[in-house]
């Protein structure tokens, strides 16, 4: 994913699946499509995972609390 939003939430009363919710309907509400692919910290999540039809995947170079929610492009 080259395009997205990064999105903070350090509330530590929600869980890692509210936080890419409200991360998620941010995006959709402020871009007007919903986003398939959401990145996190990998300490936040050890292997990627699916939230509905939302890749949750954690890499390596995005900080703690922070989420880059946007739209991963299929190759032809």
């Amino acid at each position: 994913m080259n395009i997205g939003m990064l999105w903070l939430d350090d509330d530590k009363k929600r869980s890692l699946e509210e936080k890419v919710t409200r991360a998620v309907a941010y995006y959709k509400d402020k871009y007007g499509k919903t986003p398939n692919l959401c990145c996190v910290w990998p300490q936040a999540l050890e292997e990627e995972t699916k939230l509905g039809k939302i890749a949750i995947r954690p890499v390596n170079h995005i900080r703690p609390q922070h989420f880059w929610v946007g739209m991963q492009v299929k190759s032809s």
